[in-house]
């Protein structure tokens, strides 16, 4: 006779919904959601806008430095929140690229670059997110390499002394396009507080994000959240490509995920995409919520 304690169970489990069972048997990834202080629209003050992050779920957010924002109004509101400053974004790289023939002008971004690890220090951050360099006509791949690394390794020693990272971003700025050059680029330095600030979105146009992540792999100190669709960028033009929300591009969000799950990756998560008010900022939070359990 079979057991009838069993077979009750049998069918108490062959009514449970598949997606109710499988979150109970997989672990939540340890990724922690943030915007970029830009993304928070309206007129706010900063307290009000940390607020605002807070009721909404996300868990951090990114300042740029240098800034006009007085130190102690930062940490206040930050304080009075519990929201993390988790990063802070320099704001001199593309003005004035550590890659220029011009050493003065190399010397003005590793001014911001101080300024911003000092800044960072204060808010409680983690990281400074850098562009590394830039090339065009007139700055070539090697005077590039060679320029950016001589004054990032002077950056280098503030660094560790602050314990705060110089992440480098992946962006359209036509220097270590592929991901094999960028774990080179990053090992150059043999510091564990110099790697990388893999933006997702910015590789779709021309490679595929699972592949940088799985090369890259400990490498990555924290990710940018986008989009890109190449339909988009066909039909209208380059930049187009990303005048799309999460999940609605090209992305493939599960292989990203998983390619994270394979180098154990486990920190912040910032959107960098266009932002909006209460409601634009809730739907953000939701479609990242959703990327994440993907």
């Amino acid at each position: 006779m079979q057991d009838t304690t069993s077979l009750l169970g049998l069918g108490a489990l062959a009514m449970t919904p598949l997606p109710s069972l499988a979150s109970s048997l997989i672990a939540p990834r340890n990724i922690k959601k943030a915007v970029k202080i830009g993304m928070v629209q309206g007129d706010l003050s900063l307290q009000a806008k940390f607020q605002l992050l807070m009721d909404l779920g996300f868990d951090g957010i990114e300042l740029d430095s240098p800034n006009d924002l007085d130190v102690e109004e930062v940490i206040a509101a930050r304080d009075a929140t519990n929201i993390d400053i988790h990063g802070v974004v320099c704001s001199t790289h593309w003005q004035y690229p550590l890659s220029h023939a011009d050493e003065s002008v190399r010397a003005k971004c590793v001014a911001g670059m101080t300024t911003a690890l000092h800044d960072a220090k204060a808010y409680g951050s983690t990281s400074v997110l850098l562009v590394p360099a830039v090339v065009n006509k007139t700055i070539s791949y090697a005077q590039a390499w060679d320029l950016s690394i001589q004054e990032i390794h002077k950056l280098v020693p503030l660094a560790e002394e602050l314990d705060i990272q110089i992440a480098f971003e992946n962006v359209w700025n036509q220097f270590l396009l592929s991901p094999l050059e960028a774990a080179r680029y990053v090992d150059e330095f043999d510091s564990k507080h110099v790697g990388w600030y893999f933006d997702v979105g910015n590789v779709i146009n021309y490679g595929w994000p699972e592949q940088w992540i799985e090369i890259l792999g400990d490498r990555i100190f924290k990710l940018d959240i986008k989009e890109y669709s190449r339909t988009k960028r066909n039909d209208e033009g380059l930049w187009k490509g990303f005048g799309v929300d999460l999940l609605k591009g090209d992305c493939d969000w599960p292989s990203v995920m998983a390619a994270l799950d394979k180098i154990g990756y486990s920190g912040w998560a910032t959107a960098e995409i266009r932002g909006g008010d209460e409601a634009r900022l809730r739907e953000i939070a939701q479609r990242m919520d959703t990327i994440f359990a993907s």
